[in-house]
């Protein structure tokens, strides 16, 4: 019997334990241990819209010759938070309207992880401007973010260039 409950907590600490019928429970990352918080900031959040907009700035002024610079931001919404399910890295998916210094919209896909910063500290941001993904680091179209925007917002609506 403590054998029996030694493995159970073990594969609780992990975030699985076996059920009878061959699934799994899952537990949230919160609950496991060292565990997340799943508090993240907001799509809107003033820190995460630099980050992206001057990781954007140095990217075109590096690695293109283009002085392009995002201006400013509008129709920002999130229109996920844990699509990924309760038992992964807490992620927030977000979408925004970014208008750039050359007076063109883009749409700007991007999500907000915990503990994915740099060296795992501090909130990470994947992002991905539609159109201006030269180095195809998102697929075409940013395909790595976009099926999951499209399947909550529809492919029209980021066409439409949000």
């Amino acid at each position: 019997m403590k054998r029996i409950m030694i493995s159970l907590a073990a594969f609780l600490a992990f975030g699985v334990a076996a059920r009878a019928d061959g699934g799994h429970i899952v537990v949230p990352a919160e609950q496991r241990y060292a565990g997340y918080s799943g508090n993240l900031p907001p799509c809107e959040d003033p820190g995460v819209l630099l980050r992206i907009s001057d990781r954007f700035a140095q990217k075109e002024s590096e690695y293109w010759p283009s002085p392009l610079q995002i201006a400013g931001y509008d129709r920002i919404r999130e229109f996920s938070m844990r699509a990924n399910g309760l038992d992964y890295i807490p992620r927030r998916y977000c979408l925004a309207r970014a208008t750039l210094n050359d007076n063109h919209e883009h749409t700007v896909i991007y999500d907000i992880e915990e503990n994915l910063g740099i060296i795992g500290w501090g909130y990470g941001v994947e992002w991905c401007v539609v159109g201006l993904d030269r180095n195809l680091a998102y697929a075409p179209g940013c395909g790595a973010l976009r099926p999951l925007a499209e399947r909550f917002l529809g492919e029209n609506a980021i066409r439409a260039r949000y």
